[in-house]
């Protein structure tokens, strides 16, 4: 019984590179092939490829060229990984179209919550940001905050764009209270941020 493993592979900025997640697949590997009664007549084995590109990034084409390529030659029973946004999604559409379970500590973003679909068989093990959004909801309530909703965030468009997923959450969440308007206002590399103060002046009133 084979588990297909696609992670970056050195890049260590990821919480599920490979060098931090590794020793633990070896560890749960080895404690599942010494309980026979788990996987009666089965052996756990795992192989892995790497979801980074030659600049050690995540790559949305690297990470579903590999996880084809695991497909063809090991006929994985399901995949751990990609964790990445743009990686775990083209990655999780696969193995939804060949019925593969997908579990990732990943994959934050709000529309991994819709199971409907292609990522009906995927996962996430670790935060959403959708849950994130139901926070926002919850304190608006508390507070009584019913006007207005003002979202500030970073966003560089390389990599992952963890601020933008993360604004995401909140942003499709808290129209869910009625009557409440929500703005956002982004930040970039050297950006002008006389016109952002404006922004947010505007916008937050």
């Amino acid at each position: 019984l084979t588990l297909a493993v696609v992670l970056p592979e050195r890049n260590l900025t990821y919480p599920w590179a490979w060098p931090r997640v590794g020793p633990a697949v070896r560890l749960a590997a080895a404690a599942v092939n010494a309980r026979p009664d788990l996987l009666p007549g089965f052996t756990l084995r795992w192989v892995f490829g790497s979801s980074e590109d030659r600049h050690g990034v995540c790559s949305e084409m690297a990470a579903p060229l590999t996880a084809v390529d695991l497909r063809l030659a090991h006929h994985p029973a399901a995949f751990l990984g990609p964790g990445c946004v743009y990686t775990a999604a083209p990655v999780a559409r696969f193995t939804s179209h060949w019925r593969l379970p997908l579990v990732t500590a990943g994959a934050e973003a709000h529309g991994f919550d819709d199971k409907r679909e292609e990522f009906g068989l995927t996962t996430r093990a670790g935060p959403s940001h959708r849950k994130l959004g139901e926070l926002g909801v919850h304190l608006h309530r508390r507070f009584n905050w019913t006007r207005r909703a003002l979202l500030v965030y970073w966003d560089e468009k390389v990599d992952d764009r963890p601020y933008f997923f993360a604004a995401e959450g909140l942003y499709v969440q808290l129209p869910t209270l009625r009557n409440l308007t929500v703005m956002d206002v982004v930040f970039r590399d050297s950006g002008n941020f006389s016109f952002i103060i404006q922004e947010i002046k505007q916008k937050g009133r």
